[in-house]
């Protein structure tokens, strides 16, 4: 039986609205995903309750950052000063310095944070280098298959307040048991500490969906 023109006039006039309403639908949730995300990245980076805990693991693991010829630029400085502050307390028996080098570059990140905590009073025989990866997502991996060598339960992730999450996540997706605890006194604040916390939110719900691993090999 064929349709009376009211009801097919009835349907195309409603189907704008539909698609307008699912399109609001759709805008909305990714909006709230993006929202959530990014109230994450920020607690994350602001969670002190490790050190408040006074919990130990077995190791604090930093992660890189640009180096100048075998001196730490300041942001990593900053990440390196808060692995003197956790060893101090004393929160680990061993310390892991990760990051590679560019090209050009005579030194590894990891190298030049094991100087650096030298420099700093942290015995060399404690510190673990760590340098095959150029990225989170490969020192991490790389600090992976170390603990799962030497028996490591539980690590903490030392890195700028915006990077934590996206680091957690990582070692959640790697299998690794890791706390945080993010510098005080980095370098990156204000306008582009905002900047990061929103690119950090952006790629965490990227990498939510696609895994971590694959993120990674788009942004290369």
């Amino acid at each position: 039986m064929p349709r009376s023109p009211a009801l097919v006039d009835g349907v195309s006039s409603n189907l704008p609205r539909r698609i307008t309403f699912v399109s609001l639908g759709v805008v909305g949730s990714l909006l709230l995903y993006f929202l959530v995300s990014l109230v994450q990245v920020w607690n994350t980076g602001r969670d002190d309750s490790f050190l408040r805990s006074r919990r130990t693991v077995d190791a604090i693991v930093v992660l890189g950052a640009a180096q100048y010829d075998g001196r730490p630029s300041p942001q990593l400085r900053a990440r390196l000063d808060h692995v003197v502050r956790l060893w101090n307390v004393p929160v680990a028996p061993l310390v892991v310095v990760t990051g590679g080098k560019q090209i050009g570059d005579r030194f590894t990140e990891a190298e030049a944070s094991r100087d650096y905590l030298v420099s700093k009073g942290v015995p060399v025989e404690v510190i673990v280098i760590e340098s095959r990866g150029t990225s989170t997502y490969q020192s991490l991996e790389a600090v992976r298959d170390e603990a799962r060598l030497n028996q490591w339960n539980d690590v903490v992730l030392v890195s700028d307040p915006y990077h934590l999450k996206r680091a957690q996540l990582v070692a959640s997706e790697l299998g690794m048991a890791a706390e945080v605890s993010a510098t005080r006194d980095g370098v990156v604040s204000g306008s582009s500490a905002l900047r990061r916390n929103v690119r950090e939110a952006l790629g965490i719900m990227v990498g939510r969906i696609t895994g971590f691993r694959q993120l990674e090999s788009w942004l290369q």
